[in-house]
């Protein structure tokens, strides 16, 4: 065996099985695709079990991936350890239903022998108990001998999850030596030292297990092999752990660099430059994939992985912001095997960088408030942090709850989970009252058993809007019980063809009618589900019986007004690149026949420039008139021609490629123009964000166009009449005279205010009271302003340094306590902020402010009186 690079490594193994007929597919996302049942792909199977279970069609029946993974159990203990990382690249080969364990078994040795050259006599290998074909074909087949074939039970060699496809796995190991046994003389694989090194592991999918105990053969059995290529690094590269691989090293020297420490010298910095070395593998991937970081699931682990590289960044002694700088490096150490890590790089490192900037902005306040807590928390002799505080410390200022953790676990303290989550709780169900009246849109939940057993429909709409067709079943809407005919309400009509579009890929079902000489039906929506098409109908007129034949038509209006919307779309998406960069990716789209919708992967708001900059590109598009054509191919083709994919969809073996011009070119399945010209005109309407690092535009095209513009017109004559401006054009010059003119009537209304304030200034300090040397004044108003009650107590004390004033201000049905002290006032001791306080507690208020100015609000105008003589005995309470 000779030493070997990481990225050699796997391309050694992928071209391998390349070379026994596999197709070799390029790593899933991170991000499973239509799985809710993981968060993030944690295992090279994970994204293919639909091929397992037979729920989608390969695209090959021999399958080979590097398969990028993370999982994150206990981020805490990352980092503590050099044995454990949240990232990591599992290496397979699969068979559904094609080969089985004697290929599987010889690949795996000829493999390991030929190309790794791993020495014979160092491998060993374990099989099932009762896995006695396992044995056969290791021991008399590969002639691996018997010593070194180790039956181990249920628990260590059978695969299974609960119920469903399982069976016996058979692992090979290597032998590191002597010197990192125990010691035993019956030391081998299964034992507990470390000298004996699990790195493959090869599943064989033979049985049916129902969750009790009962195995049924499978009758096309499958192959799930996994390799972790860190491990595999470590063997080959004779190194103790992944963080002494060659790509992994190289990204941990430029922390260290950066942080001016050397890896082995010092317990606590080996600690914090592993954790960062691994959780920038971890974030650089994860934005890659579209991850942005959020307070919950996946967006969650990234903001933690992040926030927790930072954190130890500092502990290092790193100045500033660094993280972007080592995604440059991770992305450079990968560049053979994920180039859209370097494609992708300006927008990885603002993402990583916004999120590091704004924990940089909240980290030493938190820090600060949480020494407090840890400090009063040992000074009460507890050991507990209260889980209030500590949801107060997460909830408003920020500060991770897993890091919160962490430093209270190095002062030897834990925090109340149950109370933290008693408060958490209590959030998330405000949190669904404010959301119950939402509810559900489309058909959340449905299920259909009702087209059980029916051929796909033969889907016209490319190429017709009208077709005549079959009634194969139909079913009544609301209740889905099967009709065999129907005269009246609502119901679902499956045909064996229809040129309507089935709602999907964005964009909206095709309505249109169904009729013949003796039936009309309206078509108010088209659903999908598995290829067979749903048309929801309102009977108008006549019956319809299965096995009927009938004409369907689309209404070409609402469909060309969609197509126009639709390839509007692609037209946006393409411009946006353009003028924003390569890394907006579509995160969302919806198309019906009066607007569209895109959502799309960027970190800031569009500037108004860059928003001018890409309705232009796409209006001087489609003024151009380019032909867009459409081709169905393979998915391998269609990338070959520069197709984009839309983030994180599976395709089938055929695809459709819409292509318009040189400009733009996407897998697509709905409707589109035959020449950007027809869109007319392409008018943006707004640009919102809908998510962290996700924004949203809305526009329109075609009439849509014409409707926004009779809109904007109506809206500018209405306020040129409001204005009284004869002329349209004239309307901002007229606005311009109006808001001077406002102006100048606000400043002359404060100048009397102000005259009629200090009239009556005088008046209010009449009564005045003498408590201590001060002169102590509380009056009630009812018909003057807060504003102008600031100024008359303003001038009070101007007048008189030894004043205390406060007014009692009950106008329109708001009642307010404004209070003043002169300077001389204040140093006696005297404050305002103090003032209002205590005596808006007394007419149900509160507030506070400076020594020498201050308002509160109240609520009971019953307690200005006892509020008000409250005034006289705070005030000498104060006085020194």
């Amino acid at each position: 065996m000779k030493w070997t690079g990481l990225n050699e490594l796997r391309e050694q193994y992928l071209s391998f099985f390349e070379g026994k007929e596999h197709l070799r597919h390029k790593s899933f996302p991170l991000v499973p695709i239509n799985d809710k049942s993981l968060l993030l792909i944690n295992a090279g199977m994970a994204p293919l079990k639909k091929y397992f279970t037979g729920e989608e069609e390969p695209p090959r029946r021999r399958m080979t991936t590097c398969q990028k993974c993370i999982r994150t159990p206990d981020i805490e203990r990352i980092g503590y350890t050099a044995r454990h990382g949240t990232f990591f690249e599992m290496l397979g080969n699969f068979s559904f239903g094609n080969y089985f364990k004697t290929e599987a078994i010889h690949w795996a040795w000829e493999f390991c022998t030929t190309v790794l050259e791993l020495p014979v006599d160092r491998l060993w290998v374990t099989i099932y108990e009762n896995d006695d074909e396992a044995f056969e074909i290791w021991n008399k087949e590969i002639g691996v001998d018997a010593s070194h074939i180790v039956r181990l039970g249920k628990e260590d060699n059978f695969w299974e999850i609960g119920s469903g496809p399982c069976g016996p796995c058979s692992e090979i190991y290597f032998d590191r030596g002597l010197e990192f046994g125990c010691g035993s003389e019956d030391c081998k694989p299964g034992c507990d030292c470390d000298r004996f090194m699990e790195f493959w592991n090869l599943v064989f999918t033979q049985f049916d297990g129902d969750g009790e105990g009962n195995y049924t053969p499978l009758a096309n059995p499958n192959i799930d092999t996994g390799m972790g290529l860190e491990r595999l690094a470590c063997l080959m590269q004779g190194v103790n752990n992944l963080f002494e691989v060659d790509t992994i090293q190289n990204i941990m020297a430029a922390i260290s660099e950066k942080a001016g420490v050397k890896y082995g010298e010092n317990k606590e910095a080996d600690i914090s430059l592993r954790i960062i070395t691994d959780h920038i593998r971890s974030t650089t991937f994860l934005v890659c994939d579209g991850v942005v970081p959020t307070n919950e699931g996946r967006g969650y682990v990234l903001r933690r992985l992040l926030r927790r590289a930072a954190r130890h960044g500092r502990l290092l002694g790193i100045k500033g912001t660094f993280l972007t700088d080592i995604v440059a490096v991770v992305a450079k150490e990968n560049i053979t095997a994920y180039p859209e890590l370097t494609e992708k790089l300006d927008y990885i490192q603002k993402i990583i960088g916004i999120e590091e900037n704004k924990f940089a902005q909240t980290i030493d306040s938190g820090l600060e408030m949480l020494n407090a807590m840890v400090e009063e928390t040992k000074n009460s002799g507890s050991s507990v942090l209260a889980g209030a505080d500590v949801f107060k410390l997460n909830d408003t200022f920020g500060f991770p709850i897993d890091l919160t953790r962490e430093l209270a676990s190095e002062n030897g303290l834990t925090i109340d989970e149950e109370g933290f989550k008693a408060c958490l709780d209590e959030q998330k169900a405000r949190s669904r009252a404010a959301t119950a009246a939402l509810g559900d849109f489309g058909w959340v939940g449905e299920t259909f058993e009702f087209l059980e057993g029916l051929d796909k429909t033969e889907f016209t709409g490319y190429t017709a809007t009208e077709s005549e067709a079959k009634v194969v079943k139909m079913v009544n809407a609301e209740t889905k019980e099967v009709l065999d005919s129907a005269s009246e309400g609502k119901v679902i009509v499956i045909l064996d063809k229809t040129p309507f579009y089935g709602e999907g890929g964005g964009q909206v079902g095709d309505t249109g009618k169904l009729y013949n000489d003796t039936l009309k039906i309206k078509v108010t929506n088209t659903k999908k589900h598995d290829d067979i098409y749903m048309h929801i109908c309102d009977i108008e007129e006549g019956m319809i019986s299965v096995n009927d034949t009938l004409n369907a038509k689309v209404c070409d209006c609402r469909r060309n007004a969609i197509k126009r919307n639709h390839s509007a779309v692609h037209l946006l998406q393409a411009a946006l690149r353009k003028v924003l960069g390569n890394h907006v990716e579509q995160a969302g789209s919806y198309v019906d026949n009066e607007r569209l919708r895109f959502d799309f992967r960027h970190f800031a708001a569009m500037t108004a420039e860059e928003l001018a900059e890409t309705e232009k590109l796409v209006n001087k598009v489609i003024l151009e008139g380019l032909a867009i054509e459409t081709v169905e191919t393979d998915v391998e083709s269609a990338k070959a021609m520069g197709a984009m994919a839309l983030f994180g969809e599976k395709y089938g073996n055929l695809v459709r490629v819409v292509k318009m011009g040189d400009f733009s070119t996407e897998l697509c399945g709905g409707t589109h123009l035959d020449n950007t010209a027809k869109a007319g005109l392409f008018k943006i309407i707004s640009e919102t964000s809908v998510a962290a690092g996700v924004r949203r535009i809305e526009a329109t095209t075609g009439f849509g166009v014409l409707s926004l513009m009779a809109e904007k017109d109506e809206l500018i004559l209405n306020t040129a009449k409001e204005l009284k401006s004869a002329n349209t054009a004239d309307i901002a010059k007229r606005a311009t005279a109006l808001q001077a003119e406002l102006k100048a009537a606000k400043s002359e209304i404060e100048a009397l205010n102000g005259k009629m304030a200090a009239s009556k200034a005088g008046e209010l300090t009449k009564d005045a009271r003498d408590i201590k040397g001060l002169s102590v004044c509380a009056v009630e108003t009812k018909d003057i302003a807060v504003d102008i009650a600031r100024t008359m107590c303003d001038n009070v004390k101007a007048e008189n340094s030894k004043a205390v004033i406060v007014i009692a201000c009950n106008c329109d049905g708001k009642l307010n306590f404004v209070a003043a002290c002169g300077k001389d006032a204040v140093a006696s001791g005297a404050h305002a902020g103090n003032i209002v306080r205590e005596i808006s507690v007394i007419a149900g208020g509160k507030g506070g402010g400076r020594p020498d100015s201050a308002v509160s609000g109240a609520k009971d105008a019953s307690k200005i009186k006892d509020a008000l003589e409250a005034v006289y005995a705070t005030v000498e309470a104060m006085i020194k």
